[in-house]
């Protein structure tokens, strides 16, 4: 259970010169104005990766396709590679972690909300930065994967890679620091009495996730270090002509992506984690079992790197390691299946359109699993890895995984951000569009690529026996494209006429449905004691218990502001004397000056732009650093 005491007196104090219009989200540093700044722009960016895809699906419709030549085919699937993994999913998932964490664990805010922002503009300028090589007629062209030799100066001799390499450097730094933030905060402000075994499964995937970033990306910074290198100043690190070894790319990059997979997939996880036991009415099965796999998970996922290359040769040894630690990755991620599945057996299932998508990537992640222990015999995956027999796989990972789990949190979490609910009319449309327009899209791969249609081809000739699976795929793209539009149409509606949802819609078990919908600036006007693993359940039991059997499910027990009805505004927390973090331009400054030590070194490596913007970065950032983090104004 939950307990909390009575707020402080509300006391009258003036407004910040922040707190409305275009200055209040460029100096904000609030928690859950950045989960949402990092959700709009996600979504964009979706629209954008999405418009590549589609793009790739019309050129590969039938054979002999003459809509793009084969270059700007080349940028378009390693942009849309890029865009999809980098700036979409991970900034969708890094939306939850913004808006949730500090929420589910009882804290005001993250640990430190001025990083926080700056992690989020650091990721704006990268994002803007890698897309700006369109307007150049440089977009990245060496495959979303970088490998070597095929990216190094003498095969791509234009700025293309350049864009891609330090793109990629920047938006590490944006995850670095994300990373740390969210980690400190989840081990430090937990609320009263919620131990680790009591907290709620999505805070607990993040966890995880948060010591993946921090262990893997200073790897791929290595290995994109080293190209950026070979590229700029000569050296040979990938040159095999010169004793380096275009390999220890693969090595570095794959020792990167595979827990990169995890760090895609754990947050969708921990989102269908929490939908389905508010929408069966039951506790989620094996809760204790549910954590350690994710644990499990963490940890294996760094020694599975190299069943991305069982076909370069690296010997019986080798191969037969890496296909053993692949099989053996398989079992948490299964029992975690069998997890979501007892969940819902006996449950009282409601079909929302959050627990639709919560049981369709159910269903699809598991095809995806199911092709990927496929590849853990490197027999099989040496007549697989170059194929489009892949191309499903990962897809139905990343799509039918991450993607389906960010739909579910979207549609559950919606009201909780803006207060309405998302139109269920319009969100089954969006769901059976995409479940169907998924299937239609990746399942027919898997026979065009047992069928030899190898991977990353422009073009391909008549009478090889991919035509029908490919017009099919086609056909599935565009309903996924309708269904992204529909998607995107219910949430600028919902967000303005959507249905009030008051406080808590759904009868959800965790601490955060106990605030207002938007929650205050402070979330918690009073840090809540914790007592159990599901708070709310248990206070509107203890509730039911001492009223009239006629109480409603949702009614909640008043005891705080965080509790008022939801035409109420809370009260701000000035009224209430509670000290919050003031705004600041200072973390944007800082983003810009790092972005333009890039800019300058991409242009010609211009030393003006680098030097001024190495000042502009040094100034804001100990101007941030000494300035106090909450300031009183008078």
């Amino acid at each position: 259970m939950a307990t909390t005491v009575a707020p402080p007196p509300a006391v009258a104090v003036p407004a910040s010169r922040y707190e409305r219009g275009l200055w209040s989200w460029l100096a904000t540093v609030d928690h859950k104005r950045i989960g949402q700044l990092y959700l709009y722009t996600a979504v964009t960016f979706f629209l954008i990766g999405g418009l590549e895809a589609l793009i790739i699906r019309e050129q590969l419709r039938g054979p002999n396709g003459t809509l793009v030549s084969a270059e700007t085919y080349n940028q378009l699937f390693t942009m849309h590679g890029t865009t999809m993994i980098f700036l979409v999913i991970m900034p969708l998932s890094a939306a939850f972690f913004n808006y949730l964490i500090p929420l589910q664990i009882g804290a005001r805010d993250v640990a430190f909300p001025r990083l926080n922002a700056f992690s989020y503009w650091v990721f704006l300028l990268g994002a803007l930065f890698m897309n700006a090589s369109w307007l150049f007629g440089a977009a990245p062209d060496g495959g979303w994967f970088g490998y070597t030799p095929l990216t190094t100066k003498a095969y791509a001799p234009g700025m293309n890679i350049d864009f891609w390499v330090l793109g990629l450097q920047i938006l590490g730094i944006s995850s670095l620091a994300s990373g740390f933030n969210f980690l400190t905060t989840i081990i430090n402000l937990r609320a009263p009495g919620m131990h680790l075994m009591r907290m709620p499964i999505f805070t607990w995937m993040s966890f995880v996730t948060q010591f993946l970033i921090i262990l893997a990306f200073p790897i791929i910074t290595v290995a994109l270090t080293f190209l950026q290198l070979d590229r700029f100043f000569g050296t040979n690190f990938y040159t095999t002509a010169a004793g380096g070894d275009p390999l220890l790319w693969q090595h570095l990059f794959w020792l990167f992506g595979h827990p990169e997979v995890y760090i895609l997939i754990l947050p969708a996880f921990g989102l269908v984690s929490e939908v389905l036991p508010t929408f069966t009415r039951k506790p989620l099965f094996g809760y204790p079992v549910m954590v350690y796999s994710g644990v499990l998970i963490g940890f294996l996922g760094f020694g599975v790197w190299a069943h991305h290359m069982f076909a370069v040769g690296m010997g019986p040894i080798a191969d037969s390691a890496f296909g053993v630690t692949t099989m053996l990755i398989a079992i948490p991620t299964g029992v975690k299946i069998f997890n979501w599945l007892a969940t819902l057996h006996g449950g009282s299932i409601r079909f929302t359109t959050s627990a639709m998508f919560a049981i369709g990537f159910i269903a699809l992640f598991t095809i995806g699993g199911v092709s990927g222990v496929m590849h853990s015999s490197p027999p099989a995956d040496l007549q697989q890895t170059d194929t489009y027999f892949v191309v499903a796989h990962f897809h139905y990972v990343m799509f039918g995984g991450s993607m389906m789990g960010i739909f579910a949190g979207a549609y559950y979490y919606f009201p909780k951000i803006t207060g309405r609910l998302l139109s269920e009319r319009l969100g089954k449309v969006h769901f059976w569009l995409t479940f169907i327009g998924m299937n239609l899209t990746f399942f027919p791969m898997h026979f065009a690529g047992l069928n030899g249609m190898p991977r990353r081809v422009y073009t391909y000739a008549a009478g090889q026996g991919w035509d029908l699976e490919n017009m099919v795929s086609t056909w599935g793209a565009r309903m996924l494209a309708v269904a992204t539009l529909v998607f995107v149409y219910n949430l600028i509606r919902s967000r303005r006429q959507g249905e009030r949802s008051g406080n808590d819609p759904w009868g959800a078990p965790t601490l955060e449905w106990s605030l207002h919908s938007p929650p205050p600036e402070y979330n918690y006007a009073v840090i809540p004691t914790v007592r159990s693993r599901y708070p709310l359940w248990d206070l509107k039991a203890a509730h039911r218990s001492a009223h009239e059997p006629h109480e409603h499910d949702g009614d909640m027990p008043t005891l705080a502001p965080e509790t008022l009805a939801p035409d109420t505004p809370p009260p701000t927390a000035r009224q209430l004397g509670i000290t919050m973090p003031t705004p600041t331009l200072k973390p944007l400054i800082a983003s810009i000056g790092l972005t333009a030590i890039f800019v300058g070194l991409i242009w010609n490596k211009s030393l003006p732009i680098m030097l001024g913007g190495t000042a502009l970065f040094v100034v804001a950032l100990y101007a941030w650093l000494l300035s106090p983090l909450e300031e009183h104004e008078e």
